[in-house]
C-alpha cells in the first residue's frame, strides 16, 4: 500500500473512512454552515437596524413616537388621578356633612345644655366610619362643639362660614388645625328655615395626595407595558420591512431602480406587470409602442385601455400562456404571460409582447384566423347588449348565422328564464331559433322540450362538454330522439351538428346548437373549439342577464314589503298617495304617514338617487330611521341632521366594503301638523318644494328654505311654520313627477301648478288629476305622490289652563278635568285622568320650573299634556319598598296606552294617551 506524504516529507494522518465517519463530516459542514448563516443573519439585522438602512430609520423613528406618546399619556393619567381624587375628596366632605345636618337629633342636640356630650360620640363615630379626617360641629358663632382633637373643642372654627349662616353649603381648601385640607360647611337648619348650627367635614391634603400615590405605580406598570408591546410591534413591522428590501439603504435602492429601469425600456419586448386586481402597473416603451397605450395607462384597468377583448382579458387574468396570438389593430401579438404569485410573491402576471404579424402573414391559415378573431370581438360587442335572457340567446343566434353555421338553436332552462338556478331541472324551452331559412322541422321557439341522456344534447348537458357529430345521419341516438322529426331534419339537408352547453361557472343553463346544411364539409375540431368560445362568451352575458333577472324580482319584492301598506288611522289629515316605479325597475323614493303626539301628524317624503336593489335596500333603511327618529319627537330640522349623520355612516360603511356601493345622494323633506295650532313645520334637504292647494282652489309653492342632500355634513337645516286653513291640500312629491330629460324642473313645476289647480276637491282626485297630466309614458325615474287634506282640532274638544306654581293648585286641576270630562261624556276615565294629572302637575311644579301649563285633547284617544319651562326629561324606574316617592311615573305608564315627553322652545311637554271607549 502507498501512502502519500506531505511537503516536510511526513506522512499525511489518514482519514477515516466507512459510512459513519462520512455521516458524521457531513453533520459538521451542516453546523459550520448553519453558524455562518446565522452570523451573516445577525450581521444583516445589526446593519440594518443601525440606522442606515429603510428599515433601521423607521425603526428609531417609530420607537422616538412612541416613547414620547406613553410619556405623555403617564402624564395626562397622572394629573388626571390627582384632579379625581380632589374632587371626590370635595364631594365626599360635603356629603358627609350634610348627612351629618339632616341626621335625626343632631338639631335637637345644638339646643340641649351640653352639645358637646351628645355629639362628639356621634362625630367621632361618623368620621371613622366615612374616612374623613374630622367632622366638626359648631354654633352659629363658629365655636366648635366637636373635633377630633378634644383641646380644639369650644374654640373658634377656622375657615369661611359666612355663606353657610345664609343657607348654603360652601367648600374650600385652607390651611386647618390638622394642616392643609379640604373642608365643606353646611348650615344646620330649623323647619322654618332658621340656621341653628353648622357642621364641618373635611379630608387633609396629605390623604388626598396619598390615593393618587397609591395609583401611581399602576400607571406607570401599565405606561411599561404599553411601550414594550409597542416597541415590540415596531420591531415586527420594521423586520418586515427589512425582509422586503432586503438591508438596502435609500442610496442603493435608488441606484438599483435606475439599473432595472434602463434595462426594462431597452430591451425590443414588450413587458406589462399587471396587479392581482387586474390593474396596470407597469408597460415599458415597446409595449407601449406595440399596444398604442395612452399616456396615463399605468394605474388604470386593463379592461380600460381599449385593447381587444380577448386580449384585455388575458393580461387582466393571471393565467399562464405561451406564444398566445392575438389581433391588436393590425398587428399579430404573440403573448407570453406567467403569475407572479408560483413562489410566494405578490398577486398579479408579468406578460411579454412580441410582433409575430410577419411570420403570420407567411401562413395560409392567418386569414382563418383572422376571420375566427373578428367573430370573436363581434361576440364580444354584439352578444348581451341587454340584461334580457331571450334577448341575448337571441343575439347568439344572429351572430353565427350565416358566418359559423346556417342554424343556431339555443335551449335554456325554465328556471334560468325566471332568474333562478337549475337545480335538478330537466325541462327545457326553446329560448331562440336563428338560420339561412324559415322552414327547418327544427323545434320552434317555445316549452316543453326534453332530450334524452344519450342523444347530442343531453350529453352535452350531463357532462358539461361540448359534442361533436360530423355526421348527423350517423347519429343513432340522435337520431332515436324523435323518429318523424329527425327524418325531416335529413331530408331538408341538415348533415352536421355541434352542441355545446351553457355554462357559467360549475353552473350549466342550457345548451346551444349549431346545424350545417348548405356548406358541404362538416363540422371540424377547429370548428369545435370556435362553437365552444362562442358559447362561453354568450352563457356570461346570459348568466348575467339571469342574475340581473333575479336581482331585480328581488328589489321588486323587497320594494313592495318596504313601502306603507296602509295609512296609519288619524284623524288629522285626508291623505291619498301613489308610487309608481321607474321604467328601467325600481328605485329608492319613499313617503309616509306617522301620527304623532298630541294629535299631530308628520308627513315625510325620500328619494335614494339610482336604481335597483342596492337602492331599494337603502330607502327601506332611511325610512326605518325615520320611524325611529320619528318616536324621539324631534322638529323637523333635528331629525334632518340626524338622518344626514346616518347617511353619512352609511357612505363609510359601504366605501369600507368593496363590495358595496356607498349612497350616491338622497333627499328628503319632513314636515309635521298639528291640527289645534293648524301650523305646519317642514324641513326639507335638497328635495323640491311642496305644493300648497288652499281651500279657495288657489295653488302656490310656499317658500321653504332648501338643505343641502343628505350625506353631505357638516351644514344646518332650517325649518319654515306655514299656517294652513282648514281644507287646505299639502301636496308632497318626489323629483321624478317634475323632471325629466326632456323638460327643466321650472317647466315640471309649472305643469304641476296647472294640473292641481284643474284637480277635484279630495286627495283622491288631486292624485288622479296630477298622474293623468304629468305620468310620462316610460317613466324614467320613480314617482311618489302624497296629497294630506287638512282638519282642525275646534276649540269644543281642547281644554287648556295655566296652572300655578303651587302644589296646592293640584287639586283645582282634577276638579276642571273632572268637569270637562261630564261635559264630553267620558266619565269613565274621570278616575285615571285625575290621576295621571295630578302626577304631572305635581312632577312639573316640583321639577319643571315656575310656568306650568295643561291641555287636554279629545281626538281618537283623550291626550293629557303637562307644559313646563324645564328642558329635563323624566325617567321611569322602580322604586324600593323604602323610597318615599318615584312611583308616579310608573303609575302613569299602568295606566296610559302610550306616554312619553316631547321638546318646545319653551322647555318640554309630557304627555299621555288614553283610548276612548
Amino acid at each position: 500500500m502507498v501512502r502519500l506524504r506531505g511537503r516536510s516529507g511526513e506522512r499525511s494522518p489518514r482519514r477515516p473512512s466507512g459510512p459513519l465517519a462520512r455521516r458524521r463530516r457531513d453533520e459538521d459542514r451542516s453546523r459550520r454552515g448553519a453558524g455562518a448563516g446565522r452570523r451573516r443573519r445577525a450581521a444583516a439585522v445589526r446593519s440594518a437596524l443601525s440606522g442606515r438602512s429603510v428599515a433601521g430609520q423607521v425603526f428609531v423613528l417609530n420607537v422616538v413616537i412612541v416613547l414620547l406618546l406613553v410619556v405623555a399619556a403617564v402624564v395626562a393619567l397622572v394629573l388626571q388621578v390627582r384632579h379625581d381624587s380632589e374632587t371626590e375628596a370635595r364631594n365626599r366632605s360635603a356629603a358627609v356633612a350634610a348627612t351629618f345636618a339632616d341626621a335625626p337629633g343632631t338639631r335637637e342636640a345644638l339646643r340641649a345644655p351640653d352639645p358637646t356630650a351628645l355629639l362628639q360620640p356621634r362625630a367621632e363615630a361618623t368620621r371613622r366610619a366615612t374616612g374623613v379626617d374630622f367632622v366638626v360641629v359648631m354654633n352659629t358663632d363658629g365655636i366648635r362643639y366637636t373635633h377630633p382633637r378634644t383641646d380644639r373643642i369650644g374654640k373658634k372654627f377656622v375657615g369661611n362660614i359666612a355663606p353657610a349662616l345664609a343657607g348654603k353649603t360652601v367648600t374650600e381648601e385652607i390651611e386647618g388645625t390638622l394642616g392643609p385640607l379640604v373642608q365643606a360647611v353646611v348650615p344646620v337648619e330649623a323647619p322654618d328655615g332658621t340656621v341653628v348650627g353648622l357642621v364641618s367635614a373635611g379630608i387633609t391634603t396629605e390623604n388626598v395626595g396619598g390615593v393618587a400615590d397609591r395609583q401611581l405605580p399602576l400607571v406607570l406598570t401599565a405606561a411599561a407595558v404599553g411601550l414594550a408591546l409597542a416597541t415590540g410591534g415596531t420591531a415586527l413591522v420594521s423586520r418586515r420591512l427589512l425582509r422586503q428590501t432586503h438591508g438596502l439603504g435609500p442610496h442603493e435602492m435608488t441606484r438599483m431602480y435606475e439599473h432595472h429601469d434602463a434595462v426594462l425600456h431597452s430591451v425590443r419586448e414588450g413587458v406589462l406587470i399587471a396587479g392581482g386586481e387586474g390593474r396596470l402597473l407597469l408597460a415599458n416603451d415597446e409595449a407601449r409602442r406595440l399596444l398604442d397605450l395612452p399616456a396615463d395607462a399605468e394605474g388604470r384597468h386593463v379592461l380600460d385601455l381599449g385593447l381587444p377583448a380577448d386580449t384585455a382579458e388575458l393580461l387582466a387574468s393571471q393565467k399562464a400562456a405561451t406564444d398566445e396570438v392575438h389581433l391588436v389593430k393590425d398587428r399579430l401579438l404573440a403573448v407570453n404571460q406567467r403569475p407572479t404569485d408560483v413562489r410566494g410573491g405578490p398577486a398579479g402576471s408579468v406578460a411579454t409582447l412580441r410582433d409575430s404579424t410577419e411570420l403570420r402573414a407567411l401562413s395560409g391559415r392567418a386569414e382563418t384566423a383572422r376571420e375566427r378573431l373578428d367573430m370573436l370581438y363581434d361576440a364580444g360587442v354584439g352578444i348581451g347588449t341587454s340584461l334580457d335572457v331571450t334577448r341575448t340567446a337571441e343575439e347568439l343566434a344572429e351572430l353565427a348565422v350565416p358566418r359559423f353555421a346556417d342554424f343556431v338553436s339555443v335551449d335554456l332552462y325554465d328556471a334560468v328564464l325566471a332568474g333562478g338556478q337549475p337545480e335538478g331541472a330537466t325541462r327545457l324551452s326553446r329560448a331562440a331559433l336563428g338560420g339561412i331559412r324559415e322552414d327547418a322541422p327544427l323545434y320552434p321557439v317555445g316549452p316543453g322540450i326534453h332530450y334524452a341522456p344519450s342523444t347530442p344534447h343531453g350529453r352535452a348537458l350531463s357532462t358539461g362538454r361540448p359534442v361533436l357529430e360530423a355526421r348527423l345521419g350517423r347519429a343513432r341516438d340522435w337520431r332515436a330522439q324523435d323518429l318523424e322529426r329527425t327524418a325531416q331534419v335529413m331530408e331538408f339537408g341538415i348533415h352536421s351538428l355541434i352542441t355545446v352547453p351553457l355554462r357559467a361557472g360549475t353552473l350549466v343553463l342550457g345548451v346551444v346548437g349549431f346545424w350545417r346544411s348548405d356548406k358541404p364539409e362538416p363540422f371540424d375540431e377547429d370548428e369545435l373549439a370556435l362553437a365552444e368560445e362562442l358559447v362561453a362568451r354568450a352563457a356570461v352575458s346570459i348568466d348575467n342577464a339571469r342574475r340581473y333577472t333575479r336581482e331585480h324580482n328581488m328589489a321588486v319584492t323587497l320594494q313592495r314589503s318596504l313601502l306603507p301598506r296602509r295609512m296609519p288611522d288619524q284623524n288629522a289629515l285626508d291623505v291619498a298617495y301613489r308610487y309608481l316605479p321607474a321604467q328601467a325597475g325600481v328605485g329608492g323614493d319613499w313617503f309616509d304617514v306617522l301620527p304623532l303626539s298630541g294629535a299631530r301628524v308628520a308627513l315625510v317624503v325620500g328619494d335614494v338617487v339610482g336604481h335597483g336593489l342596492h337602492a331599494a335596500a337603502t330607502m327601506g333603511r332611511l325610512r326605518t330611521a325615520v320611524h325611529n327618529f320619528t318616536a324621539l319627537d324631534l322638529p323637523p330640522d333635528e331629525l334632518l341632521s340626524l338622518l344626514d349623520e346616518l347617511v353619512g355612516r352609511i357612505d363609510q360603511d359601504e366605501s369600507a366594503d368593496e363590495s358595496s356601493a356607498p349612497v350616491t345622494g338622497a333627499t328628503c323633506l319632513y314636515a309635521i301638523y298639528d291640527p289645534v295650532s293648524r301650523a305646519c313645520v317642514l324641513a326639507r334637504a335638497g328635495h323640491p318644494p311642496p305644493a300648497l292647494i288652499h281651500p279657495d282652489g288657489r295653488v302656490e309653492f310656499p317658500e321653504v328654505t332648501a338643505g343641502p342632500p343628505l350625506g353631505l355634513g357638516g351644514l344646518p337645516f332650517e325649518t319654515t311654520e306655514l299656517r294652513l286653513a282648514e281644507g287646505s291640500r299639502l301636496v308632497l312629491y318626489t323629483d321624478g313627477l317634475v323632471e325629466d330629460r326632456q323638460h327643466d324642473i321650472d317647466v315640471g313645476l309649472e305643469q304641476l301648478r296647472r294640473a292641481l289647480e284643474t284637480a277635484g276637491e279630495s286627495p283622491e282626485e288631486t292624485c288622479r288629476s296630477v298622474l293623468d297630466a304629468r305620468l310620462p309614458e316610460r317613466p324614467g325615474d320613480d314617482i311618489a305622490l302624497l296629497v294630506a287634506r287638512t282638519h282642525a282640532l275646534g276649540p269644543g274638544r281642547v281644554a287648556e289652563w295655566a296652572v300655578p306654581s303651587d302644589p296646592a293648585a293640584v287639586g283645582e286641576v282634577r276638579a276642571r278635568v273632572t268637569r270637562r270630562l261630564t261635559e264630553w261624556g267620558l266619565d269613565d276615565l274621570a278616575f285615571t285622568t285625575e290621576l295621571i294629572l295630578s302626577e304631572l302637575v305635581t312632577n312639573a311644579i316640583r321639577y319643571g320650573g315656575e310656568t306650568v301649563h295643561v291641555r287636554v285633547l279629545r281626538d281618537r284617544s283623550l291626550v293629557c299634556e303637562v307644559f313646563d319651562s324645564s328642558s329635563t326629561s323624566p325617567h321611569l324606574r322602580y322604586a324600593a319598598m323604602t323610597d318615599e316617592g318615584g312611583r308616579g311615573l310608573f303609575l302613569v305608564a299602568q295606566l296610559a296606552e302610550r306616554w312619553g315627553t316631547r321638546y318646545t322652545p319653551a322647555g318640554k311637554v309630557i304627555w299621555a294617551e288614553q283610548p276612548i271607549p
